[in-house]
């Protein structure tokens, strides 16, 4: 074989790979078998630089940034969308059209209608020239956008190249560009770590990324694409919307798997309002459901109003923002000594619920939001959970009496030492490893349900046993006495045994949960439990050079040389023989990765199930060999379905997957 035809080859396997991994969250292949294709692809290209196409792999991240963003011109304008907010107003909508049509001859039109999630993003049009990517744009007003192709290059979910007989000379694929709310979390979280500014939220974070002029920065930052429309076309016409999107799913491009086609406006306002109902349970942002009329005859001959079109509209959910006034801004102090400020508010009822407090997140993110006591502030129910102050509200920097913008306190609100600010770090610190605050922080996440998941032993709970001097490290939890317990006010014999049982029960605990739970930085539960299958013993884990423990997958240098310090600190290593001494487990338990009576299957969780908690069931499966993807193909070899299970449970349905309750997994698991 040529080179030429063995970098041809290269690059399909990449390009297959990559929408296995990106649109489809099911691999074939390992990072590392992944990575070793792309590195032998980049040396055939150096050597060889005549083989190098635009298409390739290893052109996703272009060398040098751009001068300015230049305008573009959308060969179709991109429209805007009129609003809906309650059934009445849909069916007002849809009364529209039906006499509009009448206007033109059309008694009955048989609508069929599309409904898709409205993701909160920024909209995109992709503009592919024979199946290779040529230019990708932002919206714009509709008319003129932005070209920010060298930015768009770089997201693994947009392929460069369409491949397929059917392909147009010319075709136009619209979509929204986003941010997940974990990958938001998590970028946000290492920029604060980094000293460096935080987004306000994931839409703010995918927009300015996108519009940056350097595309090394956009190809560190964790964005992709969810495609909702064809625009202008050469060669290739749909008789629906829904056909549309199929072509574009069958071409690799990445669709929502949650678009349904429904038949009457009934089922669509009962679409839409299960949308609203699920909203905060998703793992990225909507603020709304967008319904179109499925027949492409019958949109053009509702044509447009405005810049509106007549046979789309978009169904808005009820708003997630308030103003309030900040009454006073407060510092909580972290397991790890970090001061985070939060926000005492006049109450107020957001998205459903009354807010009294609200997180500042960090002093640097409160300094550019520039929040002061007394100001008018915007509350969020961000993801319709957790209450945070926006900013504040537009009138409120005008006024000649704002106080002065608030500081972190000099000295620990909770043990009074000197605060101190590490060079580097975004938060100021409580250096006092014995705070009573810090200790606290620590025994409620140890004790908490995604670590020991000790019943019972909430954080009042902990504050009881703490200040009765019964708890002073999480070992002490082991060492209690029902006698000691019903000395404590409101603690009963029966309450008493049943918590000292809970205790014991935790004992049992795998692995990869205690050493989350034992609090070190870093390590959350995910990385917890990949630490417990790669060393399977806490003795090789205290043992591990910082390089051993980078060989971990999703740790790297950096992360690695942290969880390495701390494993060495005496404190740490005390605790942790205090734990095993108690009989907690620091063994893996089962074969190694990829082994085990479920080797080779992959599942799907949905839904809530009774006697397990999604963290459990993750964790016996891959115990068990098997792993868990967090989407539903044909590649997948068992869906687990709990309650409330949503469009995974009906996709698994369509496609023949098997489905499984719990009894059925644990039988499964031999259990």
């Amino acid at each position: 074989m040529s080179q030429g035809e063995r970098a041809e080859e290269l690059r399909a396997q990449l390009r297959h790979h990559a929408h296995r991994y990106y649109v489809l969250d099911d691999p074939e292949i390992e990072d590392d078998a992944y990575d070793a294709l792309l590195d032998e692809l980049r040396a055939i290209e150096a050597e060889h630089p005549e083989l190098l196409t635009p298409d390739s792999p290893t052109q996703r991240v272009g060398g040098e940034p751009v001068g300015a963003l230049e305008k573009v011109t959308h060969r179709l304008p991109m429209l805007s969308l009129a609003n809906a907010r309650s059934a009445e107003e849909l069916r007002a909508w849809v009364a529209r059209m039906r006499n509009h049509l009448a206007r033109e001859g059309i008694e009955d039109p048989g609508f069929a209608f599309v409904c898709e999630p409205k993701i909160d993003g920024l909209a995109i049009s992709l503009v592919y020239r024979d199946g290779v990517l040529e230019r990708g744009a932002t919206r714009g007003n509709g008319e003129v956008g932005e070209d920010v192709t060298h930015n768009l290059r770089t997201i693994p979910a947009i392929p460069l190249r369409i491949d397929g007989d059917d392909v147009p000379p010319l075709l136009e694929v619209r979509g929204e560009v986003y941010m997940s709310l974990p990958d938001f979390a998590a970028l946000n979280e290492r920029r604060a770590e980094a000293g460096q500014s935080t987004f306000m939220n994931p839409r703010n974070a995918a927009a300015g990324t996108i519009r940056q002029l350097d595309p090394r920065l956009a190809a560190e930052r964790p964005l992709s694409m969810w495609c909702y429309g064809v625009g202008a076309t050469e060669g290739l016409r749909f008789d629906s919307h829904w056909d549309a999107l199929a072509w574009l799913r069958d071409h690799g491009l990445r669709v929502n798997g949650d678009v349904v086609r429904l038949e009457d406006e009934d089922a669509v306002v009962e679409r839409c309002l299960a949308w609203q109902e699920r909203r905060g349970a998703l793992d990225f942002e909507i603020d709304g459901v967008v319904v179109k009329v499925d027949q492409v005859e019958l949109q053009r001959r509702l044509g447009v109003v405005g810049r509106d079109p007549r046979w789309a509209i978009a169904w808005k959910f009820p708003p997630t923002t308030k103003i309030t006034t900040l009454k006073e801004v407060l510092w909580n102090v972290g397991k790890f000594g970090d001061l985070h400020p939060f926000a005492a508010l006049e109450p107020v009822h957001v998205g459903g619920v009354t807010v009294k407090m609200a997180t500042l997140h960090n002093e640097e993110d409160l300094l550019r939001k520039d929040v002061r006591p007394g100001d008018e502030v915007i509350v969020m129910r961000a993801g319709d959970v957790i209450p945070q102050v926006v900013s504040p509200a537009p009138h409120a920097v005008e006024r000649p009496d704002r106080a002065a913008p608030p500081r972190p306190p000099e000295r620990c609100p909770f043990c009074d030492t000197p605060t101190v600010k590490p060079e580097g770090s975004v938060f100021t610190k409580c250096p006092n490893v014995a705070c009573p605050e810090r200790q606290w922080q620590l025994l409620k996440h140890f004790a908490s349900q995604g670590a020991m998941d000790i019943e019972g032993l909430g954080e009042k709970q902990v504050a009881v046993l703490q200040r009765a001097g019964l708890v002073r490290t999480a070992a002490d939890f082991y060492r209690l006495a029902p006698e000691q317990l019903v000395e404590l006010e409101g603690v009963g014999e029966v309450s008493a045994r049943r918590l000292v049982d809970a205790i014991a029960a935790s004992r049992e605990r795998p692995f990869g949960r205690v050493l989350f739970a034992i609090g070190l930085e870093e390590v959350g539960f995910v990385t917890g439990r990949s630490l417990a299958l790669h060393f399977r013993t806490i003795d090789a884990l205290l043992e591990a050079p910082p390089e051993r423990i980078a060989e971990v997958p999703g740790i790297g240098a950096k992360m690695a040389q942290r969880i390495h310090e701390q494993l060495q600190d005496p404190q740490m290593r005390a605790l942790i023989e205090d734990l095993r001494a108690q009989g907690l487990r620091f063994e893996q338990e089962g074969p190694p990765p990829g082994e085990g009576p479920l080797s080779g299957r992959t599942f799907v969780l949905t839904g809530t199930l009774p006697g397990l908690t999604r963290e459990e069931a993750t964790e016996r499966i891959t115990v068990a060999g098997g792993r868990v993807t967090s989407s539903v193909s044909k590649k997948t070899d068992y869906v687990v379905a709990g309650d409330s299970p949503g469009s995974k449970l009906e996709k698994a349905e369509r496609l023949g997957v098997p489905v499984l309750d719990e009894a059925g997994l644990l039988e499964l698991l031999g259990e």
